[in-house]
């Protein structure tokens, strides 16, 4: 039979142990995150009818869906975890208790061209606040918070939490006769990052079709700056012309009034009109999220307020909001640019018991009693040479080597390497347990993400 060469097709990340408990760690960081502010976790599957999935239809993304037929069904791999809730939602309305705030990390599959940082399978990690019928904008108010505090969590200190609202942007285009073109126009201005303002005003004019005094009027209000009191002061002067920006202008001021009562500090939020969010889908306010010592990172979290989640699905009036962060391009980046610490711990166990006699009776005793005391330890039973087990050790990346030979039986203690700074010390069973365990709480509360 002929062997076939392994490897891992173009758009897929495998990660190495190492990584792989870095990656673990953060999913767990999340989730604690999401946990402490009531949203329940959802798990979708992977596969959906086709036509379940592709309610909406149409657009570049049905474009990448991966779509298979088994037997007569018609199916296809879930490209996000917005559309599945939609249809988990409207499934479930009559189980469910409202506002619906759920979340949920997995992996979605797009068929796009796999390049540096974009994959074809790759974790999302969503939260979403759902209504019945209505939803209050405080809401809107409480994201900025989880999303200060899931990346202060991470250990990212430099960040900006930029906010906006469709409907000030809406308002803005429909007093100045833009409103039919008001979609191609956010499009376009969403680029503004990317390709810079006088690109964007190029863009307005050649392919908006905007006259050169509109573009203009636009670029001017989208350069509106300066603390979010000044920004929503400028605002001001545009009160009274268009009752859906009036509405925009009262949502945005109430986010920005809630910030500290949510504990988000001023320095970590800013009001940005130049945020639009490329997508029809987003009605109020809009969120990204920027490292500001990695800006060619780009928006790390992004999301915001849609009206009606499920209206393919039902009647019903199921507006919400949420937010959403790349975990694998996000893990990506960092790893490539060397921002991951390793302080955190990525071993797989806090101690390796390294047994130097025939029986292994007491070695298994004493990897047992350090687990009853909350310990993750790995039992090594290969019959190697001493400097086989040490190279083991050091290639597993663990903290503490523990031996147990003649002599530690005889003394009952444990000998207990800390294989990070070489220095080595006899202790009861108790009092390793005590060590290894302070040391596995410091490091449990490391920074994942380097400053």
């Amino acid at each position: 039979m002929a062997t076939v060469t392994p490897r891992t097709l173009s758009g897929f990340m495998e990660l190495l142990p190492r990584d792989q408990l870095k990656f673990e760690r953060m999913l767990s960081l999340l989730r604690e995150t999401y946990s402490s502010y009531g949203f329940t976790p959802l798990d979708t599957p992977v596969i959906e009818a086709a036509e379940v999935l592709l309610a909406k239809g149409g657009g570049e993304t049905e474009k990448q869906v991966y779509r298979f037929t088994k037997g007569d069904t018609d199916l296809a791999l879930r490209f996000d975890l917005t559309v599945p809730l939609a249809k988990y939602v409207a499934a479930h309305y009559a189980e469910l208790a409202f506002p619906f705030r759920r979340y949920q990390i997995g992996k979605v599959y797009r068929g796009e061209r796999a390049q540096r940082g974009r994959f074809r399978e790759f974790y999302q990690a969503d939260i979403d606040i759902i209504g019945d019928g209505k939803l209050d904008v405080l809401n809107e108010a409480e994201i900025p918070a989880i999303i200060y505090d899931t990346f202060t969590r991470l250990g990212v200190k430099r960040f900006q939490i930029r906010v906006n609202n469709r409907k000030l942007l809406n308002g803005f285009y429909a007093m100045n006769g833009m409103s039919e073109k008001a979609g191609e126009i956010m499009r376009t201005v969403d680029k503004l990052d990317k390709i810079g303002p006088e690109n964007v005003r190029q863009s307005l004019i050649n392919d908006v079709k905007m006259l050169p005094c509109k573009a203009e009027n636009v670029m001017d209000f989208m350069a509106v700056k300066g603390t979010n009191d000044e920004v929503i002061a400028a605002l001001e002067r545009y009160r009274g012309m268009d009752a859906t920006f009036d509405e925009g202008l009262a949502e945005l001021k109430t986010v920005v009034k809630y910030l500290a009562d949510f504990g988000v500090p001023e320095e970590n939020f800013a009001v940005d009109l130049t945020i639009a969010r490329g997508l029809d889908y987003y009605t109020g306010t809009v969120y990204e999220t920027l490292m500001l010592d990695h800006p060619e990172i780009g928006s790390v979290c992004s999301g915001g307020r849609y009206d009606n989640l499920a209206e393919y699905y039902t009647d019903r009036a199921l507006p919400g909001v949420g937010i959403s962060i790349g975990l694998t391009r996000f893990f990506y980046i960092l790893s490539e640019q060397g921002l991951l610490s390793g302080e955190g711990g990525d071993a797989p166990c806090d101690a390796l018991i390294l047994p130097m006699t025939e029986d292994l009776s007491p070695a298994v005793a004493a990897a047992a009693e350090l687990r009853k005391a909350g310990l993750r330890v790995q039992l090594y039973t290969e019959k190697k040479k001493f400097k086989a087990k040490m190279s083991y050790a050091d290639r597993l990346g663990v903290p503490y080597a523990v031996f147990l030979g003649e002599d530690e039986l005889a003394e009952g203690v444990l000998s207990v390497k800390d294989m990070r700074t070489g220095e080595q010390q006899k202790l009861s069973p108790a009092e390793a347990a005590a060590l290894i365990r302070a040391d596995a709480a410091r490091r449990a509360a490391a920074a994942l993400i380097k400053e």
